[in-house]
């Protein structure tokens, strides 16, 4: 169902007139607003046509992100945490060739997200962190050769906030080592390495389309895989373990062939994630520029001392970036939580980056998952220097700027 023109200027005005998310120079929020007058229409168009669930709008969504990320194979859920659960158990499945076994150990950086990690523990294996770059705080290569990780059959490769480590040399070690590949994307949708999409050099891809991400369906996600079997394998897990879809067995819809779970998206929600899509390089680009502007606004003040440290894209890379990361340098490091509260309490929305060094969590400690007590220096640093602000989609004015300059840099009064 599509609205007429008549209609839809007049949502779009009803639209505007109940929009209290107001233009609020003094605030500065993860993400300003969201959704458009456009995605939320899209939306309604899904309501009045009183088919919200899982349909032809999905399908659309996954041809159209399929043709643009340059995968074949393509699957919208819930959520990017859904994403990495499919790819998980996908491993282990029997259908799976080369499936891994219950206590097969993977390789998973220590600073990581929550979901990006417990799905393939809830599968049976078993992980082995490694610390990150203190360059691109993703994966760092140099230490995957370490005897510590020679039984490793999976490696978890986060490209965290846009970012990426060498996704070429991690690639061809894995296919040397005959082990499977898993790029967590959830935060780097749209980010190329040379010629390549980040999340379409492993076996798996995995994306988020959570509020502020790259794009945002509310919540939703996408899991890519290179090829039939594998595809299949999700298909049937992400829906009760059915074959409905991926069979053309037509005298039976309720055949069940792998076990399952519900993960299904909305129609709903791929409709306003749709929508999002045909603007992402869109957004990109003005997040880009935005991301430039604050740099170059903060070293060129005349307050700049050297307050922060910024992460750079990889070589090779063009970033989709997610968020403005900042570390705060030694000097001004004792005043970090003064800092954060000042930042919070004046508008200016942080967040850590990811969960910090994982293994500090309340529940690495209750699952025991560093019982060597191994030391992750890095990740620690970046837990203990890092936080992040947003990075809107929309162009900042030079009002907003000035704030950002003075409100960050009120560190220095703080020492």
């Amino acid at each position: 169902m599509r609205l007429s023109k008549r209609d839809y200027l007049y949502l779009e005005k009803l639209l505007k007139k109940f929009d209290r998310n107001t233009y609020n120079e003094k605030k500065y929020p993860l993400l300003e607003d969201g959704f458009t007058e456009s995605d939320i229409i899209k939306g309604i168009e899904v309501l009045l046509s009183k088919k919200i669930t899982m349909s032809n709008i999905t399908k659309k969504f996954e041809y159209e992100f399929g043709k643009f990320i340059g995968s074949k194979y393509c699957l919208m859920v819930n959520s990017g945490s859904s994403a990495n659960l499919l790819s998980a158990f996908a491993l282990i499945n029997p259908l799976k060739k080369n499936k891994l076994k219950k206590g097969d150990e993977f390789i998973i950086p220590s600073l990581c997200w929550s979901t990006s990690l417990w799905p393939f523990i809830q599968a049976g294996l078993k992980p082995k962190f490694i610390d990150v770059d203190i360059d691109n705080f993703c994966l760092d290569y140099n230490l995957v050769n370490n005897n510590y990780y020679k039984n490793c059959k999976a490696i978890v490769n986060i490209h965290i906030l846009g970012n990426c480590s060498n996704i070429e040399k991690i690639k061809k070690y894995s296919e040397n080592k005959n082990i499977h590949l898993i790029e967590d994307t959830c935060e780097a949708l749209g980010s190329k390495y040379k010629s390549k999409y980040l999340g379409t050099f492993g076996d798996f891809g995995t994306f988020s389309f959570y509020y502020s991400h790259q794009i945002t369906s509310g919540e939703g996600g996408m899991v890519i895989c290179k090829n039939l079997n594998d595809y299949k394998i999700m298909h049937s897990l992400r829906a009760h373990g059915w074959d409905r879809g991926i069979s053309n067995n037509k005298k039976n819809n309720f055949n069940f062939v792998n076990s399952g779970f519900n993960l299904r998206p909305l129609d709903l929600t791929a409709a306003i994630g749709l929508s999002q899509f045909k603007r992402l390089t869109n957004m990109m680009s003005i997040r880009k520029k935005n991301r430039n502007m604050i740099i170059e606004k903060l070293k060129n003040s005349p307050n700049w001392n050297n307050q922060f440290t910024f992460f750079k894209p990889s070589k090779n890379l063009k970033p989709s970036w997610f968020g403005f990361p900042i570390l705060i340098n030694n000097k001004y490091l004792k005043h970090k939580n003064k800092f954060l509260n000042y930042l919070n309490s004046n508008g200016i929305e942080t967040r850590p980056i990811l969960s910090g060094n994982f293994l500090n969590q309340p529940s690495s400690k209750l699952y025991k998952l560093n019982k060597n007590k191994l030391n992750f220096n890095i990740s620690e640093q970046i837990e203990k220097r890092g936080f992040f602000i947003g990075l809107p989609t929309t162009s900042l004015s030079r009002e907003k700027l000035a704030m950002l300059e003075k409100k960050l840099l009120t560190i220095e009064q703080l020492k």
